[in-house]
């Protein structure tokens, strides 16, 4: 009886503690995550709208962050108006976030202005080392981590190589970029991978926010087909050139699923949902004491091949089938 009595004492005691510990707050993380183009309404709620978005949100709850409990995420987006990026990262650090996640080379930059000491994970960028936000793709140093979009210059022949091998009779192609993008490393690559593919490729030039001289170019050369550099201004501007494209009849290869999502014909690049998801994995290493610079920058492990059939048929062409077989999506 008295070895009973002593049992239950413990079991009382060990309750109390139990339940003390479980009633004892745990330090509240907060993170920010700053989307460039898409509207704020796409992020919100516990399953947004935002495909990329939401598998991060997915991952953060897979590694036990929970909103309103031991995380608050501060959901902001520039809908296209980078201009505003200093802007509100200076009010994310007076809401003294952990983190600040958000994507795009330029965008990073000008976040990076704002703060050197505030851990920054981009979940999407292109050439960050080019750019000076890193020291190097295997120590970046600094409070810059996190993924590339692209894996260099040899993607921009492979999306050439696709569109010739999705769109019989493609001969002469015209390059929408700047000239900053077509002597570029990746500009580069695309005119070496056009020669080799037997390709004409011709630049077609546009401004900052102004399409109208490389729309000109285009209607006046007449290409088969067309392709976007690698730049955020294509996405930004992804209606334009998709309309510009459908009324005037040209097939187009573009970086993102969005652009073929919105009407383009189709689209080879990295799968955003999936860089999404594996930058939730550097938030969570930086929360539990990892530094940013000591965090390896990775680049994109899916990829993905989106065709839109509907666009195809009112171009009036027939895709190979061995080529659809071949596609992570074919939109009908």
């Amino acid at each position: 009886m008295k070895r009973l009595g002593l049992l239950l004492l413990f079991l009382v005691v060990a309750l109390d503690v139990l339940r003390g510990e479980a009633q004892t707050p745990g330090k509240v993380h907060r993170v920010s995550f700053i989307l460039t183009d898409s509207p704020i309404a796409k992020m919100m709620g516990p399953e947004p709208a935002h495909a990329p978005f939401r598998a991060f949100l997915h991952e953060m709850r897979g590694r036990g962050y929970v909103e309103g409990q031991n995380l608050i995420l501060a959901r902001r987006s520039l809908e296209g108006r980078y201009e505003r990026a200093s802007e509100v990262v200076a009010e994310l650090i007076r809401l003294k976030v952990d983190v600040i996640v958000s994507l795009l080379t330029p965008v990073i930059r000008d976040v990076r202005r704002v703060t050197t000491t505030v851990p920054i994970v981009m979940a999407a960028s292109s050439a960050p080392v080019e750019a000076g936000l890193v020291a190097s793709l295997a120590r970046p140093g600094g409070n810059v981590t996190g993924l590339t979009s692209d894996t260099g210059p040899e993607l921009e022949g492979k999306r050439l190589e696709i569109l010739k091998e999705g769109v019989r009779g493609v001969s002469r192609v015209a390059f929408i970029g700047t000239s900053a993008d077509w002597e570029n490393e990746r500009g580069q690559g695309a005119r070496a991978a056009a020669r080799a593919l037997g390709l004409t490729l011709f630049l077609a030039e546009h401004g900052l926010n102004d399409y109208t001289g490389a729309f000109g170019v285009i209607a006046r050369e007449r290409p088969d087909a067309l392709v976007t550099s690698f730049t955020p201004h294509h996405y930004v501007h992804r209606r334009l050139i998709i309309e510009f494209a459908a009324k005037n009849r040209l097939p187009a290869m573009y970086s993102f699923r969005e652009f073929v999502e919105a009407g383009g014909l189709i689209s080879y690049g990295a799968d955003l949902r999936d860089n999404f998801r594996r930058a939730a994995i550097y938030v969570d290493r930086i929360l539990k004491g990892a530094k940013p610079g000591d965090l390896p920058i990775e680049q994109p492990t899916k990829f993905e091949l989106v065709v839109n059939m509907k666009t195809a048929k009112a171009l009036g062409l027939t895709i190979p089938q061995t080529f659809l077989m071949r596609a992570d999506e074919v939109i009908k």
